[in-house]
């Protein structure tokens, strides 16, 4: 069987549907997303990916690094632990040996074709017999109930016990005992051991009740687990699996998405999901994009204007050229990103991670030290201390610490991704509720970055008839964005336009053509002095539009000036909301822009910034950026993602707006806004903050509640009933008040 080749940097998007659930309580070593094995150069190899549906926590990643790390020709591993992927970079002739090694530790590697979804195999139970469980469960309470009751002897409680202990326990023991081969203490190993040291000291009936309990809390938490797993790997099914496509022969015809060609013509009606991305090149309709952009309201499509696989078309029937495959469309790319995001540990779950890998083996020996030192040293009875160890081993079990961290960070960037907000990392969702300070960048973030005509002014009363219709016959000649401006006020108004002769561009003043006869000259203020046309008069007017951040434009002919023409780039509705909100959440805000300092000022002052910086460059964007760091701030830089680079880059955390479609931005930003809408920026501090909230949280009910017991367990009071529910309450606990981020 041969590997299946593809690009490095393309793993496969995987849904995940229904799956046998693997253990969610993970503790042990915590390895990072890509992991290099060789020094080789990664040149040579090839790409392999599997589907592991056992792999879903850092232990089993651990155990799979370890033992491919052995394995000659391996060169790199790349987990995906969302969705089961493991991506291996080898030089190996065939991948059995790899499939074999994962065999090895009790995992079944499913080998999965170029370019594929990882759908589960049918030959792989996709979910565990119920009977199991429920026979593990009579078999425990009959157990307690005969002990108790001492309706038979010793020996048939033994048996019944057993009997619920290897029904439910089994994969736990399995689990367990690869765990301990591989050195490795993790909660299957700790269970398994404490269960078998109760049947050795004969108390039959608890160790059943333990493992029965052990097995139900481990089934509860995989599936609350699985809700924010699926909040991120449900988007996918957004997207319909066919789409109507017009064929060679000129016929509409039904055919699967993924075998769509880029450039192929595709008809959606009113009511159905958009399958791909692409072009409208026919029709007019709403769209509702709120599972890309995350937008309350329809959007208006026309002719030119993008569509997103994955939204829906409300109104109209459209037709669009395809420009992205089924693979590689905006929807596949966000789910991409935030399944590659979790690859990269938060702060927090980096640190619980560590504390994990020093707090279960100095646990482990506790344990041992409680079991022989009161025996051995203080004449205790030895059945009552390594009952007490046992106990000690279950209530530590670092499980709901351990648990706490992904799931809230899942939870973060899924409910991020429905508001239309990727964010590349955990990281990022943890740091931003730091921020207080935000730099903006002034063209297409806080304004349009389209110029609009919004001032004309009839100079001379005797050609106000004819000025504007003159003015917008040479601005349609340009290509210049404020002479688009005029030409296009002028469409709107359906002026009639004049036929234009010897026309000539004047670089940086203007134009000038000639119009029935007569040489007219349309041009910046600049140009005007140049013809010794201007006059202190005119200098105020201008002056005054210069001002209020406005460009302008005059119309002259050989007499003087017959028209002024004020071009801006008009704000966005939501950049006054948008800045109110940063202050309230106590976050200051500078404006760094490369044009003149009037505009600068103008923008701000209309928009409530703190601080405006014009006649910027990149570099010295840079520069501020760097001044507020030392300063003390935590600073957040928005921009393009182009031209403001490397102030981005500098910045804790880089804001790229209107994402949507775009590959570089999705790709190189720490936050994508997959619109135009600067109110996602304080949406994201909020997230962040309850983020961090919740973690904190998170971290001080699992040591708190653990310390409580391990108290009572010192003094002789809990029992491993008690421990199981204590750990199954604080795992539950823990879990539920990550999940609370998905609420809407």
């Amino acid at each position: 069987m041969n590997s299946p080749e593809h690009h490095h940097d393309k793993l496969p998007i995987a849904n995940d549907h229904g799956h046998d659930h693997a253990h969610a309580c993970c503790s042990g070593d915590s390895a990072p997303a890509i992991v290099t094995i060789s020094e080789k150069p990664l040149a040579g190899g090839r790409l392999s990916s599997f589907r592991i549906e056992q792999m879903d926590c850092p232990t089993e990643q651990t155990l799979i690094q370890n033992k491919l790390g052995k394995l000659a020709g391996v060169q790199q591993l790349e987990f995906n632990l969302i969705n089961r992927v493991l991506a291996v970079t080898h030089d190996l002739p065939s991948t059995e040996p790899i499939v074999a090694a994962i065999k090895s530790i009790g995992m079944h590697a499913e080998l999965m074709e170029k370019g594929a979804a990882a759908e589960p195999d049918a030959s792989i139970p996709v979910k565990k017999h119920w009977w199991p469980l429920a026979l593990s469960g009579i078999a425990a309470l009959a157990s307690e109930v005969i002990h108790f009751t001492g309706l038979a002897p010793t020996w048939v409680v033994a048996l019944v016990a057993l009997i619920a202990i290897l029904s439910g326990g089994l994969s736990t023991y399995k689990k367990g005992w690869i765990a301990l081969k591989n050195f490795n203490l993790n909660i299957n190993a700790l269970m398994s051991i404490a269960v078998t040291g109760a049947v050795l000291i004969g108390q039959w009936p608890e160790a059943a009740m333990v493992m029965f309990l052990f097995t139900v809390a481990e089934l509860i938490e995989a599936k609350s687990l699985d809700r924010a797993r699926n909040a991120i790997g449900g988007l996918m099914q957004m997207t319909p699996d066919t789409a109507t496509v017009l064929n060679a022969d000129g016929v509409w015809v039904e055919q699967p998405v993924k075998h769509v060609e880029l450039g192929a013509r595709v008809r959606i009606k009113p009511g159905e999901r958009i399958g791909l991305d692409g072009e409208v090149v026919s029709g007019h309709s709403t769209i509702d994009q709120a599972s890309i952009t995350g937008e309350s309201m329809p959007v208006e499509k026309a002719v030119g204007d993008k569509v997103f696989a994955g939204t829906l078309n409300q109104s109209g029937s459209l037709e669009y050229s395809v420009t992205a495959a089924a693979n590689n469309s905006t929807l596949a790319r966000i789910i991409h990103a935030v399944e590659a995001a979790q690859g990269a540990r938060a702060p927090t779950q980096r640190f619980v991670d560590s504390f994990s890998r020093i707090y279960t083996p100095a646990v482990f020996a506790l344990a041992l030290a409680v079991a022989v030192i009161a025996p051995l040293f203080m004449g205790a009875a030895w059945f009552d201390w390594i009952y007490r160890a046992l106990v000690l081993l279950v209530v530590a079990c670092p499980c709901a610490l351990v648990i706490s961290t992904p799931v809230t960070i899942v939870s973060g960037l899924a409910a991020a991704a429905r508001k239309g907000i990727l964010i590349k990392g955990g990281v990022y969702l943890e740091s931003g509720h730091a921020l207080d300070y935000l730099a903006l960048d002034k063209t297409g973030t806080l304004t349009h970055g389209k110029p609009v005509q919004t001032d004309f002014v009839v100079l001379d009363v005797s050609a106000a008839d004819t000025v504007a219709a003159i003015a917008a016959s040479l601005a349609g000649r340009s290509d210049h964005p404020v002479s688009q401006a005029i030409a296009k006020a002028a469409t709107e108004h359906k002026t009639t336009l004049h036929e234009v002769h010897a026309f000539e561009a004047l670089g940086g003043r203007g134009v000038k053509g000639e119009v029935a006869g007569q040489m007219y000259h349309l041009g910046n203020h600049r140009l005007v002095e140049e013809l010794g046309l201007c006059s202190p008069a005119l200098e105020v007017k201008l002056e005054a539009l210069e001002s209020q951040g406005k460009t302008v434009v005059l119309l002259c002919d050989d007499s003087g000036p017959l028209a002024l023409f004020a071009v801006a780039d008009t704000l966005k509705d939501s950049s006054r909301e948008a800045i109110r909100q940063l202050h309230e959440l106590g976050v200051k805000t500078v404006m760094l822009t490369g044009d003149n300092v009037h505009t600068a000022k103008a923008i701000a002052e209309q928009v409530g910034i703190d601080q405006a910086l014009g006649n910027l460059l990149p570099a010295d964007k840079l520069q501020t950026i760097e001044q507020l760091y030392a300063q003390g701030h935590r600073v957040g830089m928005v921009g393009d993602g182009i031209n403001d680079a490397p102030a981005l880059a500098r910045a804790e955390i880089g804001f790229a707006m209107a994402a949507a479609g775009t590959d570089t931005a999705i790709e190189t930003a720490d936050v994508a806004l997959m619109d135009d809408d600067l109110r996602k920026i304080p949406a994201f501090i909020r997230l962040s903050r309850q983020t961090s909230a919740i973690l904190k949280q998170n971290i001080a009910l699992a040591l708190v509640i653990k310390a409580v017991f391990l108290a009572i367990t010192f003094a002789g009071m809990a029992t491993m009933w008690m421990a199981v529910f204590a750990d199954m309450g604080v795992s539950l606990l823990v879990v539920f008040n990550g999940l609370r981020l998905l609420r809407k």
